[in-house]
């Protein structure tokens, strides 16, 4: 919306100094040098005096200095009042759902409220769990999706640069295959796992999983805990496939026809609600006011 050249003159006066001028703005000084000469003769001014001491403002630098101060901020200022707009006509909260994520529960949570706000609409936004998928998107919410509902703790809102809205807490639970012998079970205990392999996230991942996993390795290390990366379809089959027990939560009961999620007889939660951006925007702060006045 105007002239970058402007912003690199701002700070050349400001530091007094092209070689310190293309420290701060990560170029070189002949860049610098370049894109001020080129300014001054677009607009037909001398805007600095050149002396073996440095750089200063002629008057009519001076004159344009304050003036293209107030052009940067209101251009930025004019964006930000477009995109405000944008948002306010269009009143998505844009909600990304995958199986291991699913957005049912929001949604559920959310008709409890949606006749207070008539004007905000929901979007499903689909995506596949990957380890890149959600390193991105979590890292990004607010560009293409704005909250996703899933699991949570402060060591995984760290990790993925993202805040989190507690909406309650999801047992952790074990998926079996509907044919594995503990499937006809509707309660397990630490015993039933004996002499099983029990698919868990790495150490670090959760420090509610990681107190679970230090309850199995101090007083029932007849479980033998096996290690995985990111929950995934690949790791719901290779848990049917294997006949191997997963950890889980209630909320995924549904992620695989062929599997059965089991509670167990611990104490082991975790949290559960809304992750979305550190800095969400004034609708994204109404939608999770909102959900709090459901749950």
């Amino acid at each position: 919306m105007y002239n970058l050249q402007l912003e690199t003159f701002i700070v050349v006066a400001d530091l007094g100094s092209f070689n310190k001028a293309a420290e701060a703005l990560y170029i070189t000084p002949p860049a610098v040098t370049k894109q001020i000469n080129l300014l001054e003769k677009d607009l037909g001014l001398t805007l600095f005096v050149r002396t073996h001491r440095g750089l200063t403002l002629t008057e009519a630098g001076k004159s344009l200095y304050k003036d293209a101060k107030y052009i940067i901020q209101y251009c930025k200022e004019s964006v930000e009042r477009a995109r405000k707009a944008m948002q306010e006509k269009d009143n998505v909260i844009r909600i990304g759902t995958s199986p291991m994520t699913p957005a049912a529960p929001l949604v559920q949570a959310w008709s409890k409220v949606q006749k207070q706000y008539p004007d905000i609409k929901l979007q499903m936004i689909p995506y596949m769990n990957s380890q890149e998928s959600a390193r991105e998107i979590l890292k990004n919410l607010g560009s293409n999706i704005d909250v996703v509902a899933g699991i949570f703790d402060e060591t995984m809102l760290k990790l993925r640069q993202c805040a989190g809205l507690e909406l309650s807490r999801q047992r952790i639970c074990c998926a079996v295959s509907v044919n594995h012998r503990l499937a006809e079970k509707d309660t397990l205990t630490f015993q039933d796992l004996y002499g099983e392999n029990f698919l868990m996230m790495h150490r670090g991942w959760s420090n509610y999983v990681d107190e679970l996993r230090d309850d199995i390795w101090k007083n029932h290390h007849q479980i033998h805990v096996v290690d995985f990366d990111i929950y995934s379809v690949d790791i719901f089959n290779q848990c049917e496939n294997s006949n191997d027990i997963l950890m889980v939560v209630e909320n995924w009961k549904d992620v695989h026809p062929l599997l059965k999620v089991i509670p167990v007889e611990w104490k082991y939660t975790i949290p559960y609600g809304v992750l979305y951006s550190p800095e969400p925007s004034d609708l994204v702060k109404r939608f999770l006011k909102a959900i709090q006045k459901a749950v």
